[in-house]
């Protein structure tokens, strides 16, 4: 096993960016002394808040008897919709979804009411003793159940171009079917947590484990019916967020604020980990109808896809995660005409909500099961199959109208992965190997990544930072972008510290704040290190000019000669300690304080007619998976991954390849392991680790090596380096293409009905189905 590596990609000498540094915090997590939310000493007198929620998952609420509930020893309080004062309603964008159901309930476990006690054990027994009478009715709980009712959340919306129906129905060979794609727990190892603690004028300051602390301010003060201003949200890290703490970790903190506001004590909320997967949504499940035309060499000539997306009971970020799925339902191929469809529908399962790739991996897979399907259908290998359909010359435009300026960069990663995972000597091994195997079976893929890099939501694509200079040359940082153990302070420290040229122990990194650093965007979307990053270079590079002018004065030099590095300011043949230059700024009257603000360029999108610029960039990647199969069990082992991932020039290789490691990991577990059911009365039933399975130490590849492509980011990015965060997820696309090439080998050129996730039981499943054609 070759060792994860990466090349030099240096332009020049740097003392902190591009170098491999730990995580700012990784000796704390080691030592377990990293302060969490419930990690933080209690406030004198502060409550515990434990949740009623419905034990139907559709109906009328007629009545709510708390007597017993307010009996018990303890219970401070017992909240309702009644005792709301301001809006209940804490949804992100279109006012579906209540703080606590008042006339209604439409998912299984929705909040009804909310004890607030002296203790977390009082409030939760307390909890228990709620008598809630419901009108049952019978619910919806998959998307046909949906489709049946005629219930969205939201409009159709569809992306199209030329006569698809017709190309496909001319073309030399056509194939239709259905793939069902599976929804995932994000199970962060912190779960949703708040603190809200009054102040004074009816001000609040809440600590929330969230990825978006400006929409726990925004939902905060609308619950309460207060100005934005009058609230203040703070996070300094989160056990893990994965895109479950954008909009969801609002409910938590608005509900510990209104405990707060009622009982005038600060008050705690932390979901137990049953409570907080029924409790709070996961990512979209899919049902995919789909129908291609192709060529004799696998080449697509037209596509129907429909994607039929199971949203939940409310819209909460259903809009962007969805239009993302059809933004990527081309996954790296050009699609010459096409209908990318979509339904959004509307089931009484908890909201389905933003996960690391944000809809990006649902469409990528679609498209990658398509291609598998055809190389099938004309017995073809499958990779030859994905390099007629890449991208390339003269068919370089997206199905929303972007061109896609450097296909030739994922074209050669593709290249360069196949020569250095050896993918054709192995594919004939494997051959060899099944020819005398009717048990275990082996498949190999190589599947490719492209995926674009900002926020859909236009108005998101900005940051801000502030950055203090003290007179003792300390440095204090502070923006907008959340911490979830992703190494983004890290990254952004880094930056900061390479524009002073001092070292990172001059740099003091603060918890993201709403009053520090106003009107913030989620740490979502890949882009914590590109917008932020970019806003603290801002805010620094100003202090700096300033400094770097009173420098060249005082040396009679140009102040653009004045350089800053080793922790010293050099005026021609001059030179003063950073600390000292700091100091004779403050006395000269300098401010030595900046606010950074960052708005990604280039960007349009209209989408009424589905055209535009969404994203500044894509990046690249590519996996080669081997695994094998047990026919008799449907069990399977991932044997060996090879990974090439584009970084452009990394800000901090080994954060970027632990991003990249653990979104591979992720996205397998999603892809094999991680099964959501949900039985006809719409409860979850795949609610804690004994019934719901993530990827264990024991299911990492025996053999892994990932290796970051080299080259620069041709966009003007951070240092021209790229987005890590999601990406990595569809790397796992591969080993769905391996399992399924396994089953395949059983019975060459058949079809395989597989859907995701690749259970052993699916595999089996899909393993008698292809024995039973034959």
């Amino acid at each position: 096993m070759r060792p994860n590596s990466f090349s030099d990609m240096s332009e020049a000498p740097l003392r902190h960016v591009r170098q491999p540094l730990p995580h700012d915090s990784a000796a704390k997590h080691v030592q377990g002394s990293a302060a969490y939310i419930d990690d933080l000493p209690e406030p004198a007198g502060c409550l515990h808040i434990a949740i009623g929620g419905s034990p139907m998952a559709r109906g009328s609420l007629m009545a709510v008897g708390l007597e017993r509930v307010r009996a018990i020893q303890g219970v401070v309080a017992v909240l309702t919709a009644a005792d709301i004062p301001g809006k209940n309603d804490i949804s992100p964008t279109f006012d579906d979804e209540p703080l606590l159901a008042a006339r209604e309930v439409i998912f299984h476990g929705q909040p009804v009411f909310a004890v607030v006690a002296e203790t977390r054990d009082a409030a939760r027994r307390a909890a228990r003793l709620g008598a809630l009478t419901i009108a049952q009715e019978k619910p919806s709980v998959t998307v046909e159940d949906a489709q049946a009712r005629g219930e969205t959340v939201l409009p159709d919306y569809a992306f199209q171009r030329g006569d698809a129906p017709a190309t496909i129905g001319a073309a030399p060979h056509q194939l239709a079917g259905t793939f069902r794609i599976g929804g995932q727990e994000h199970f962060y190892l912190e779960g949703q947590v708040a603190l809200a603690i009054p102040g004074e004028d009816g001000s609040m300051h809440v600590h929330s484990s969230t990825q978006h602390p400006t929409e726990i301010q925004h939902v905060c003060a609308r619950v309460l019916g207060v100005a934005d201003a009058l609230v203040t949200a703070e996070v300094r890290r989160m056990g893990g967020g994965f895109g479950g703490k954008e909009s969801q970790a609002s409910q938590w903190a608005a509900m510990a604020a209104l405990a707060a506001r009622v009982t005038g004590r600060p008050c705690k909320i932390r979901l137990d980990r049953d409570d907080d997967m029924a409790m709070t949504g996961k990512r979209h499940d899919f049902r995919v109808d789909y129908a291609v035309g192709f060529d004799d060499d696998g080449r697509i000539q037209g596509v129907e896809m429909a994607f039929l997306a199971r949203c939940g009971c409310s819209a909460d970020l259903s809009q962007g995660v969805v239009d993302r799925t059809m933004f990527h339902a081309d996954s790296s191929y050009f699609l010459p005409e096409l209908i990318i469809g979509t339904r959004r529908l509307k089931t009484n399962t908890v909201s389905n909500t933003a996960f690391r790739g944000f809809g990006g991996p649902q469409g990528m897979l679609a498209m990658e099961r398509i291609i598998d399907q055809i190389a099938w259908r004309l017995g073809r290998d499958p990779l030859d199959v994905r390099k007629a359909n890449h991208y390339g010359p003269e068919r370089d435009v997206t199905p929303y109208g972007m061109t896609v300026e450097d296909h030739d960069v994922g074209a050669a990663i593709l290249e360069q992965l196949e020569a250095s995972s050896d993918y054709r000597a192995r594919r004939e091994a494997i051959a060899a190997f099944n020819a005398t195997s009717p048990i275990l079976r082996k498949g190999i893929a190589l599947t490719p990544v492209k995926f674009g890099i900002s926020f859909t939501l236009s108005h998101l694509n900005q940051a801000g930072a502030l950055v203090h200079v003290y007179s003792d040359g300390s440095i204090q940082l502070n923006h907008g972008g959340t911490e979830m153990g992703q190494g983004l302070y890290q990254k952004v420290a880094q930056v900061v510290a390479e524009e002073f040229g001092v070292g990172m122990d001059r740099v003091r990194i603060t918890a993201t704040t709403t009053d520090k650093v106003p009107n913030t965007s989620p740490t979502a979307a890949s882009s914590g290190s590109d917008l932020n990053g970019m806003a603290a270079q801002i805010a620094a590079r100003q202090i700096r000019e300033r400094m770097a002018v009173l420098a060249g004065e005082h040396f009679g030099v140009p102040a653009a000669e004045v350089q800053f590095r080793d922790d010293h300011v050099f005026a021609g043949n001059e030179s003063v300690s950073f600390a000292e230059l700091a100091k004779r700024a403050h006395m000269a009257r300098i401010h030595l304080s900046a606010a950074g603000h960052y708005a990604t360029p280039k960007l349009h999108w209209d989408r009424p007619n589905g055209q535009g610029r969404p994203f500044f960039y894509f990046a690249y990647g590519a996996a080669c998976a081997e695994v094998v199969i047990d026919t008799l069990t449907g069990e399977n082992r991932v044997l060996r991954v090879d990974i090439l991932h584009d970084v452009g020039h990394s800000l901090n290789p080994a954060l970027d390849i632990g991003q990249i490691e653990g979104g591979f990991v992720q996205g397998m577990g999603w892809l094999t392991t991680e099964e959501l059911v949900y039985d006809k009365d719409g409860r979850l039933r795949t609610h804690a680790p004994s019934t719901y399975k993530i990827p264990v130490a024991s299911d990492m590849p025996a053999d892994f090596r990932v290796t970051l492509f080299g080259g620069a980011n041709r966009e003007e990015t951070i240092y021209r380096s790229k987005a890590v965060g999601e990406p990595p997820v569809m790397l796992a696309n591969a080993v769905f293409g391996a399992i399924a090439d396994a089953v395949q080998s059983l019975a060459p050129g058949r079809p395989v009905v597989l859907d995701a996730p690749a259970t052993p039981e699916a595999i089996l499943k899909a393993v008698q189905a292809v024995a039973s054609a034959g």
